[in-house]
């Protein structure tokens, strides 16, 4: 029998009205397959002022339950994002709408933990649709978005608004001192920001899923996206966190 340590992941999953698609969320990395697997999961969803008992239904499928009571998925992702796990090597980020399957957080896990990469985001658009879960629209602003992305910051992505992302548990503690996004401007600030910070990032094709009720992303919400994508250009970031200046003068002394 292999003797070998797991490593501890944090799946950070933002919920807002989702009773009807978190419990399967929560439990499908419970799954053998994951189970068998290099790693365990801590999941935490973080409850964005649901009216329709999504916590309790977290709750009793075994997640780690927080309330964040300001909307928006910005404000949910930060108060999840300082609620990681103290022992968590990994951090996964996936939206609690079933559109994309917890089993396929293996694939966004392995570039980390063989050191390929620091952050890895799971692409739609390279990978599989299922029942159309992407308007014409949707899909043609996502490409513009991909597009100006990589010719202005150099990023290796194919999917910038991706809600399925994995990450090295350092590069969030740099990153989150730096996030200020309310909404879904969140994806993009996240990706322009770690570019600049000159993190190694990379997509892998995943899942994607049709959601039981709409699409998660507006005609109107493209506005603060694309503001996001422009403040950004000369944006750069503070030569030094709070806790990294923290960290030398400890070892200074």
């Amino acid at each position: 029998m292999s003797s070998r340590v797991k490593q501890l992941v944090t799946v950070v999953i933002p919920c807002y009205n989702e009773a009807g698609n978190i419990d399967q969320v929560v439990r499908g990395f419970h799954t053998s397959e994951l189970v068998k697997e290099a790693f365990d999961f801590d999941i935490l969803v973080v409850d964005n002022n649901s009216a329709d008992g999504t916590a309790e239904i977290a709750g009793q499928a075994g997640a780690r339950v927080i309330h964040e009571p300001r909307q928006g998925k910005g404000y949910a992702m930060r108060t999840g994002f300082r609620n990681i796990h103290p022992n968590a090597t990994y951090v996964v980020m996936l939206d609690g709408d079933g559109t994309y399957r917890p089993d396929e957080a293996l694939r966004l896990l392995e570039p980390l933990h063989h050191n390929f990469c620091e952050v890895v985001i799971g692409s739609r658009l390279g990978g599989k649709m299922y029942d159309r879960p992407m308007r014409f629209g949707n899909r043609g602003f996502n490409w513009l978005c991909v597009h100006i992305v990589r010719i202005f910051y150099r990023a290796n992505v194919t999917d910038v608004l991706s809600g399925y992302y994995a990450w090295k548990r350092d590069i969030i503690e740099e990153l989150v001192p730096h996030l200020y996004a309310s909404g879904f401007a969140l994806e993009m600030e996240m990706i322009t920001k770690m570019a600049r910070m000159k993190h190694d990032m990379y997509s892998v094709p995943i899942s994607y899923h049709k959601r039981s009720f709409g699409t998660g992303i507006r005609a109107i919400d493209s506005i603060p996206i694309l503001k996001m994508f422009a403040k950004n250009l000369l944006w750069t970031p503070r030569s030094k966190t709070a806790k990294a200046a923290a960290k030398e003068i400890v070892v200074s002394n």
